[in-house]
């Protein structure tokens, strides 16, 4: 038995086509999908919408195959059995599929669309008489309609109310909350609700003379012909984006609100990503020839050496920029072995047990027992001889009766004086001071810790004797005793090597210092103890890097703007996070 599909469709002049075909098969299906045997292209129905089957004794078996079901002679349905000698109508969204026995005993199908039907309201869905279909205006009218209150109401209004607010300030604009894009950052919080405070013209992006405006001390990063030359060629694509932009009113390259985007959240402005600064850098050199700066466009790829600036000379205290590649010697003026001081069975960790909790000490030495961080907890104040060294190394000399004379540190002039008038008599020196402790080191006859003036490198006078290798001044310092006037070498303490980056040491706090800082090997004040760019490599990476620990990007730790303080705001705009923090203004 096969299915008989009559399809009835009606001309532009109302003229009737019929047309028919025989499909061989005991199931059908219907849908909106071309594969369909019944195809009907109504967005009405599903892509498999039902499926229609020969059952024994002749019947005609209808399953909804889809979510949508169908009607049976106006009634909702979604599985149907019919008879073709009776006889049913089936309805299909926009369509009606009689079911009837032709003559010749094949099942016949008698599909038409109900809008081509003839006669007025013939085939029409009846539950269209119970709604608001025939009162209410059209869709394309009710869209413009609401297009035009849309236009009115945000856009008409905010602009007629702005510029009315622009000649009496007195008068607030209205609705100019629907076109903000969102909160504006902590920096700028004080400037909600006063658009126009940067938005100084309608339709115009923020200019830098607005951002000027408050930030007077911000400047450029370089000078603007340099600028202009670092800049890389933006590609066909780039250029045609920048050509919009400037139709709208957008500044070109180098804008403050290029680097500073608002209106992204309550919190911290968000910092600027790595592409901004490798746009410059990651081809520097190519376009500025004379340029001492290595290329850098990402930190775990392309990024130079670190360059630290030392003490080269410490008797004129000139600083040098000096890549850690080159090994650089360090020339504090100190003469400081690390290894004796953090050694736990030598001499120092002995002394720091003694001293006991008491003097601040009672177990071997740390690096915190000499560094001592800064208030912020960014870097590390200089090493000071009364805090930090004066309870190991003594600078007593004498003793008259219960009383200690002491040499004053740092004052050369008066240890001179005080020392020159024991050797005359004015002051005769007693008996060498035994301090009842031991020293870090070897140090006098015995290992008793004391300025032996008298019984060390006899035939020297006493300010001889204390700048000479071991004395109580040549212990630590270098002694300067060119002219007739005796001295040590200046002592200059760096506290920020790397001139051009920032680190903070805060969030480092859960590494040891020996992660970073090989102190316990080394022997001299000369070594360097700065990590390489290798060793920050292994939690540091780019800002894209799904390898890294932290992915870093520049902002991390460099400034757009520098300054000789630069950067010098708070921690919590350099807190370490997935890109960082950019310090902003």
């Amino acid at each position: 038995m096969a299915f008989r599909i009559r399809q009835i469709e009606f001309t532009a002049d109302g003229r009737k086509i019929v047309r028919d075909r025989d499909i061989a098969t005991a199931e059908l299906t219907l849908g909106r999908a071309a594969e369909n045997d019944i195809h009907l292209a109504d967005l009405a129905l599903d892509a498999r919408h039902a499926r229609l089957s020969l059952e024994l004794g002749g019947r005609v078996a209808v399953q909804a195959v889809g979510s949508l079901g169908f009607t049976l002679d106006g009634s909702s349905t979604s599985s149907a059995s019919i008879d073709p000698a009776t006889g049913a109508e089936l309805g299909f969204g926009s369509h009606r599929l009689g079911v009837a026995r032709d003559a010749d005993g094949a099942v016949l199908l008698t599909l038409q669309r109900i809008e081509a039907a003839s006669g007025e309201g013939e085939g029409l869905d009846p539950g269209r008489s119970f709604t608001l279909t025939g009162v209410m205006p059209s869709k394309r009218v009710l869209s413009w309609l609401l297009a035009a209150l849309i236009l009115g109401l945000f856009l008409a209004i905010p602009i007629a109310s702005h510029l009315n607010s622009r000649a009496d300030p007195t008068i607030r604009a209205i609705g100019d909350r629907s076109w903000n894009p969102g909160p504006l950052s902590a920096a700028h919080h004080g400037l909600e609700g006063s658009c126009q405070s940067c938005h100084v013209k309608p339709f115009e992006s923020v200019r830098d003379s607005s951002c000027l405006t408050c930030h007077k001390s911000a400047h450029d990063h370089a000078p603007a012909v340099r600028l202009a030359g670092a800049r890389a060629t933006p590609l066909f694509g780039e250029k045609l984006l920048q050509t919009v932009a400037h139709g709208f009113g957008k500044p070109g390259a180098g804008a403050c609100v290029d680097c500073h985007t608002e209106h992204e959240g309550a919190g911290r402005m968000e910092p600027t990503r790595q592409k901004f600064c490798a746009d410059c850098h990651g081809t520097l050199n190519q376009r500025l020839s004379d340029t001492k700066l290595g290329n850098a466009a990402d930190f775990g790829t392309l990024h130079p050496q670190f360059r630290a600036r030392i003490v080269t000379d410490a008797s004129s205290r000139r600083i040098s920029s000096v890549s850690l590649d080159a090994n650089p010697r360090e020339d504090s003026g100190l003469i400081f072995p690390h290894k004796l001081h953090l050694d736990p069975r030598g001499g120092a960790a002995r002394m720091a047990i003694t001293l006991g909790t008491a003097g601040g000490y009672g177990q071997a030495l740390g690096c915190a027992n000499c560094h001592r961080g800064t208030e912020d907890g960014v870097r590390f104040k200089p090493v000071d001889m009364e805090r930090d060294c004066e309870s190991c190394h003594s600078l007593a000399y004498d003793k008259v009766g219960s009383t200690f004379r002491t040499l004053r540190h740092g004052d050369i002039d008066q240890m001179v004086a005080d020392l020159s008038a024991s050797d005359h008599g004015a002051v005769p020196l007693a008996s060498p001071i035994g301090m009842g402790r031991r020293r870090a080191g070897d140090y006098a006859s015995g290992g008793a810790y004391y300025a032996n003036f008298s019984g060390h490198n006899v035939g020297l006078s006493s300010v001889q004797r204390a700048l000479s290798r071991g004395g109580v001044c040549g212990e630590c310092h270098r002694p300067q005793l060119d002219g007739a006037k005796p001295g040590v070498m200046p002592v200059t303490q760096i506290s920020r090597f790397m001139a051009h980056g920032w680190f903070d040491h805060k969030p480092h706090s859960q590494e040891k210092c020996s992660s970073c800082h090989a102190a316990e090997r080394s022997a001299s004040s000369a070594d360097l103890l700065l990590p390489d760019i290798k060793q920050c490599r292994t939690c540091h990476l780019g800002e894209t890097s799904s390898k890294a620990d932290v992915p870093s990007g520049c902002a991390m730790c460099h400034a757009y703007h520098p300054s000789p303080l630069a950067p010098s705001q708070d921690r919590a705009k350099r807190k370490l996070t997935a890109i960082g923090r950019k310090p902003e203004g």
